[in-house]
């Protein structure tokens, strides 16, 4: 069965898409992804991904349209990712990395150049 995971794809008023870089310690170390994190029982996508978002960096989200789930197999474990389009809600603090090392505002085109986790891969071509 696989594990429900979310991940927002976070869009500012100039278009550009926020990525965080995973700590050295953590799986995938150092890899960029869509922010984001695992469904807890009991709770849909959607609130996991608002309460993640709130946990990870701080901020409050307006969650846009789902964009279609896939599974992704990691050999030890397989996620189901559930990506959503975002954007920060009116009068959110701006994101903080408070369990990532690094964020940064990409321009969509240069996503494909970051290093991202193999299952935030297949999200790229969705957008």
């Amino acid at each position: 069965m696989p594990i429900p995971v979310v991940c927002a794809v976070i869009t500012d008023v100039a278009g550009r898409v926020l990525l965080a870089q995973r700590p050295a310690h953590k799986h995938l170390g150092l890899k960029w992804e869509f922010p984001g994190g695992k469904v807890e029982p009991g709770e849909t996508p959607a609130a996991a991904l608002l309460r993640e978002i709130r946990e990870e960096l701080g901020c409050d989200l307006v969650l846009g349209r789902a964009l279609p789930r896939f599974t992704h197999d990691y050999g030890a474990v397989v996620i189901e990712m559930i990506p959503f389009l975002a954007t920060l809600a009116p009068g959110s603090p701006p994101p903080h990395p408070h369990e990532h090392v690094a964020l940064v505002w990409a321009e969509p085109a240069v996503l494909p150049r970051y290093d991202l986790a193999p299952a935030d891969i297949p999200v790229l071509a969705m957008l």
